[in-house]
C-alpha cells in the first residue's frame, strides 16, 4: 500500500485509499464494512501498526443524521473516489463524439468554475465578517453601557443571555438541520481531497447551515473562529457548483455535466478550499499553499495556476467590499477589517541577542502544541459519550461551555486591577476606549483607567489578537494579566472545539500563541509585538504542523518581510519538536472521526508486508459482461467477511 502512495504524481496517493489491491473492478466506488474495517484496525493495533489509537466512529455500524463533525457520532458510509478518470469504451466514445467547440467549452469552463469560486467565497466571507462585527458589536457596546450606568448585574445577563442563545441557536441548526456542519470541516475535507466520500460533507445543506453556525457561534463569544470552517464553505462552494447545482432541491445545471466526475470535482474542491483561506484572512498565496501543504493530497502544475487565479479573485473582492465599507455603509459597527490586516505600522528590528529567547519560544510553543492535541484527543473522548446519547444532550453541553465561557471572559476583568491610561493617550481621548473596540476598555475603571484584560475578553477575536500584536504596547499588558489570559484561553479551546457549532482551531491557537510570546517577550524585556507574533507562529506549527503556509499566511497579514527570518525559524523548531510526540491535530482529527486516510508514505511495519498479507482468498472474478443475478452471490459472501475486494 505505500508503494501505491508514492505511485502518484506529485506528493499524494495514487489511489483511493480503499481501493484493492488485486481486484478486476477497482474502478468501482466502493463502501468499506464497518464491521471489517473495526476487525483490522483492532488487530493492526495489537501488532504494533495501527497508528493512533482506534478511531471514535467505529463503535457502531449505522448512521442515521450523516454526522461525520462531531466526534461520537454514529458511523456512515464511506466511498472511494477515483483519482483519475476511468477511460473505458464509454468515455473514449463520448471523447470522440465531442467537436472542438465542445472541447474548447470545456476548458474555458474549467478556469470560469475556479473564478466563480473566488467571488462567491470571497462574498461569503466578508458578509461573515460584517455579520459578526454587527451582532458581537451590539451585544458588547450594549454591555458597555449598562456598565458605565453602574447596572452591573443587568450587563452580566445580558452579557450570558446572548451568548447563550446565539450558543443554543448554533448547535440547534448542526444538530437537528446539518450535523456535517459542525466542527472546522477541515478534516472532512482534508479526507475528500486524499480520496474519501462521506455523506452529506459537501451538500447544500451543511454549507447553508455552516455560514450561519459559524456566525452564531463566534458571536456568541466562544474561543473558536471561523478561519476553519471557510475551507469547508469554500469546499461546498466548489462542489455545488462543480456538480451543476443540488438535485434535490431541483436547481441543477445540465451544462456542467462533463465536470460531473471525480477528477474534476476534487480539482475544484482544492481551489474551494484554498479560497477559504484567502477568504479568512486575505492571504491568496498564503490560501495556496495551504492547499498544497495541508488540504490536498494530488497536485499537478495546471491546478497551481487555477487555485492562484481563485485566490486572486477573493483578495480582490474582499479589497473592493473593505474599501466601500470604510466610509461607513456597513452598518453600525462593520468595517470590513479583516483579522490581523495591518495590524501594526510600527519598524520592527531585532538583534542577534534576540535569538536565544526566540529558539525558547519555539520550544515551548512545539511543546505547548504537541500537549493542546494531546489534551484535545482526550477531552473529544470524553465528549463523544455525550453525543451518542442524541440531539438534545448536545446542545445541552453547547450552552453549557457558553456559560461557562461568558462567566471567564466577565468575570476575569472583574478580578482585574485598573490601569492608569498613557498620558498621551488620556490627553487625546484615546483612553479609556468606550465603544466596539479598541485596547482600552474603561470596565468599572475610574476616569483616565483601564481594563487591560476587558480590552481582550470584551472585544471580538479578531480585535482581540490585534490587540495582542499591536507594537509599541510593552506596557499595556502586565505580567500576571498574560499569565491569567493565557490559561484561560488555552483551556477554552480544548474545552469548546468539541461542541456541536462551527468551529476552527485558528483563533484558539493564535490567542494562546500570543498571549504566551507576548508574557515571554515581557518577562524577557523584549518586543512584545514582535513576540506575541512569533508566538502565535510556534503555537501554529506545534499544533497544526504546517510551515510554509502558515509563514506566509503571517507575512501576508503583517505586511512585514523583515519577519520572514524569525518565523521560518520559529516554524521549524516548534514543528520538530512537536513531530516527536504526536501528529498534527488534524490527522489526529481524522484518524478519530474514522475517515480512511492513505499516507504518502506506510507505516515503517508495511515494509515488509506483500500483496497476498493484505488480501483475502480464494480469488472471486468475473468476465467483462456478468449478469447481476450470477454476481450477486458473491457480492454478499464478500459482505460477511474481511475482505479487500469492492462491495
Amino acid at each position: 500500500m505505500a508503494a501505491g502512495a508514492e505511485s502518484g504524481s506529485g506528493r499524494g496517493a495514487g489511489s483511493a485509499p480503499s481501493t484493492p489491491l488485486a481486484t478486476p473492478m477497482s474502478a468501482m466506488s466502493t463502501t468499506t464494512p464497518m464491521s471489517a474495517r473495526s476487525v483490522r484496525w483492532e488487530r493492526d493495533v495489537e501488532e504494533g501498526c495501527g497508528g493512533l489509537e482506534r478511531p471514535l466512529l467505529l463503535r457502531r455500524g449505522t448512521n442515521t443524521t450523516s454526522q461525520m463533525a462531531v466526534v461520537g457520532a454514529n458511523v456512515c458510509p464511506i466511498e472511494s473516489l477515483d483519482y483519475e478518470i476511468v477511460e473505458n469504451d464509454v468515455y473514449k466514445q463520448d471523447w470522440r463524439s465531442r467537436g472542438k467547440i465542445q472541447i474548447f467549452h470545456y476548458q474555458v469552463l474549467k478556469w470560469v468554475l475556479a473564478l466563480l469560486v473566488g467571488s462567491v467565497v470571497g462574498l461569503i466571507g466578508f458578509f461573515s465578517n460584517i455579520a459578526v462585527e454587527n451582532i458581537a458589536g451590539f451585544k458588547l457596546l450594549l454591555t458597555s453601557n449598562l456598565m458605565l450606568q453602574n447596572r452591573y448585574k443587568v450587563a452580566f445577563l445580558w452579557y450570558i443571555s446572548c451568548n447563550a442563545v446565539l450558543a443554543a441557536a448554533a448547535a440547534a441548526l448542526c444538530t437537528y438541520i446539518g450535523p456535517a456542519a459542525a466542527g472546522s470541516g477541515i478534516p472532512e475535507v482534508k479526507a475528500y481531497l486524499n480520496g474519501v466520500d462521506a455523506p452529506s460533507i459537501l451538500a447544500s445543506t451543511t454549507l447553508s447551515v455552516k455560514i450561519v453556525g459559524s456566525i452564531f457561534g463566534v458571536s456568541a463569544g466562544f474561543v473558536l473562529g471561523k478561519e476553519g470552517p471557510m475551507v469547508h464553505i469554500g469546499a461546498c462552494v466548489a462542489s455545488l457548483l462543480g456538480q451543476g447545482g443540488s438535485r434535490k432541491y431541483g436547481f441543477t445545471w445540465n451544462w456542467l455535466r462533463y465536470f460531473k466526475n471525480d477528477l474534476d470535482r476534487r480539482d475544484l474542491i482544492t481551489c474551494g478550499a484554498a479560497a477559504g483561506v484567502a477568504g479568512a484572512f486575505r492571504a491568496p498565496v498564503g490560501g495556496v499553499l495551504f492547499a498544497l501543504e495541508e488540504a490536498t493530497s494530488w497536485w499537478r502544475n495546471a491546478l497551481l495556476w487555477r487555485t492562484f487565479s481563485t485566490t486572486a479573485v477573493v483578495a480582490m473582492v474582499l479589497r473592493s467590499l473593505i474599501e466601500y465599507c470604510r466610509s461607513g455603509n456597513c452598518g453600525l459597527f462593520g468595517k470590513g477589517g479583516l483579522i490581523m490586516f495591518d495590524v501594526s505600522s510600527q519598524v520592527t528590528s531585532y538583534t542577534a541577542m534576540d535569538l536565544p529567547a526566540v529558539v525558547l519560544l519555539a520550544v515551548l510553543g512545539g511543546l505547548l502544541g504537541a500537549l493542546f492535541n494531546f489534551l484535545l484527543d482526550q477531552i473529544l473522548r470524553v465528549y463523544s459519550h455525550i453525543n451518542e446519547k442524541g440531539a438534545p444532550y448536545k446542545i445541552v453541553l453547547t450552552v453549557a461551555i457558553s456559560l461557562v465561557t461568558s462567566c471567564c471572559s466577565f468575570g476575569l476583568p472583574w478580578l482585574t486591577a485598573c490601569t492608569p491610561c498613557p498620558p498621551e493617550l488620556a490627553a487625546s481621548g484615546r483612553c479609556p476606549t468606550i465603544g466596539r473596540s479598541g485596547n482600552f476598555k474603561n470596565f468599572r475603571c475610574p476616569p483616565g483607567h483601564y481594563n487591560a484584560m476587558a480590552s481582550l475578553f470584551l472585544n471580538t477575536n479578531d480585535d482581540a489578537i490585534r490587540n495582542l500584536f499591536s507594537g509599541g504596547t510593552d506596557s499595556e499588558f502586565g505580567v500576571p494579566m498574560l499569565l491569567a489570559f493565557f490559561a484561560a484561553v488555552y483551556s477554552l479551546g480544548l474545552v469548546t472545539y468539541g461542541v456541536a457549532v462551527p468551529a476552527g482551531l485558528f483563533i484558539p491557537v493564535i490567542l494562546s500563541g500570543a498571549s504566551f510570546g507576548r508574557l515571554l517577550g515581557a518577562l524577557t524585556g523584549l518586543d512584545t509585538g514582535l513576540f506575541a507574533l512569533l508566538g502565535a507562529a510556534s503555537f501554529l506549527g506545534g499544533t497544526m504542523r504546517m510551515t510554509v503556509s502558515v509563514c506566509v499566511i503571517l507575512l501576508e497579514l503583517t505586511n512585514d518581510l523583515l519577519l520572514l527570518p524569525l518565523i521560518m525559524l520559529v516554524l521549524l523548531i516548534s514543528k520538530t519538536v512537536a513531530d516527536y510526540f504526536n501528529k498534527g491535530v488534524y490527522e489526529q482529527i481524522v484518524r478519530m472521526k474514522g475517515l480512511p486516510y492513505l499516507e504518502v508514505h506506510g507505516e515503517p511495519c508495511m515494509r515488509s508486508l506483500v500483496a497476498s498479507d493484505v488480501v483475502s482468498g480464494p480469488l472471486i472474478t468475473f468476465s467483462s459482461v456478468e449478469p447481476s443475478s450470477a454476481s450477486a452471490p458473491s457480492w454478499t459472501r464478500c459482505g460477511e467477511r474481511d475482505t479487500t475486494g469492492s462491495r
